[in-house]
């Protein structure tokens, strides 16, 4: 198989846009698609903000970030990726919604080209199977932000190639990351032990061991963790968190992996943390006040 030179990524969120700028931060030419040009746009000027802050911390120097944005351009269509040796979806965890693209991918890529999910539950046996490339389909597990956090788990199903696992897990090095391999089971190794930890957290709120406050301080001063499991929560968003919780639950049917009512109803109440602008805490204030969750 040939080295990796172009990569193409699948979704222009959050996660999809890091997953670009560190690719084209890294040299690689990159092409990245989402469903609108408006999408688009805004994955570009999210970039173009964070490279900035990477010039004004003299963490790149401004010809280097000119020369990552050249190596970078949006699309809407799907096709345009098909000249791609590495495709990493990064879509929202609908199963239907992932195995649709890479059916349509499939049919248009050469044999060479590997694919990757950054899924963080569902399993990528189950997207693999969809396509008839199983040996050439990993997980490539990237953690938020991506061009600040260090890891990936790269995720290798039964039927993934020595070979295509081997450049999948060098294709990660080179992006300057501490690669780690993992076996394809729901959550990997990272979500597998931090989910039951961020549930047991808000079944800690919702039985009244602790204010919200004194919960993540705790945990951060007690274990040396950066942020406290609560505000991790706001960060990671909680429909995100249920979400992930509902897909571990149903795989393992272990009740440390079910929803807490008391993220259910935050959910259902739009309460999805700081992209919302209320979760555990209410980030309309400056710092960020305890919010009402009427407990």
């Amino acid at each position: 198989m040939a080295d990796i030179e172009r990569v193409g990524v699948l979704g222009c969120g959050l996660m999809g846009s890091g997953i670009a700028q560190v690719a084209a931060t890294a040299g690689y030419e990159t092409i990245a698609r989402d469903v609108s040009k408006e999408i688009g746009e805004r994955a570009r000027a999210g970039i173009e903000k964070s490279l900035a802050k990477f010039v004004e911390k003299a963490k790149l120097a401004a010809p280097d970030r000119d020369a990552v944005l050249k190596r970078l351009s949006f699309t809407t269509a799907v096709a345009d990726l098909k000249s791609c040796d590495i495709i990493i979806e990064a879509v929202t965890e609908d199963l239907d919604l992932k195995n649709q693209m890479w059916k349509e991918l499939d049919g248009l890529c050469p044999p060479s080209t590997i694919f990757a999910s950054n899924t963080s539950s569902l399993k990528i046996a189950a997207m693999a199977a969809a396509t008839k490339r199983a040996d050439r389909f990993v997980g490539l597990h990237f953690f938020n932000p991506v061009p600040l956090m260090p890891l990936v788990e790269v995720v290798r199903t039964v039927t993934t190639s020595d070979e295509a696992f081997r450049r999948a897990f060098a294709f990660a090095k080179s992006l300057g990351k501490e690669a780690v391999a993992a076996k394809d089971n729901s959550g990997f190794i990272v979500n597998l032990l931090l989910v039951p930890y961020l549930l047991d957290a808000i079944r800690a709120v919702e039985h009244g061991v602790a204010t919200i406050p004194d919960i993540d301080k705790a945990m951060q001063l007690g274990c040396g963790y950066p942020m406290g499991p609560l505000t991790l929560l706001d960060f990671v968003g909680l429909d995100t968190t249920y979400k992930i919780a509902e897909i571990m639950f149903a795989e393992y049917k272990q009740q440390h992996y079910a929803p807490p009512p008391l993220l259910k109803r935050m959910v259902l109440a739009g309460m999805y943390g700081k992209k919302s602008g209320k979760g555990f805490y209410d980030y309309s204030a400056t710092p960020p006040a305890v919010a009402n969750l009427g407990l």
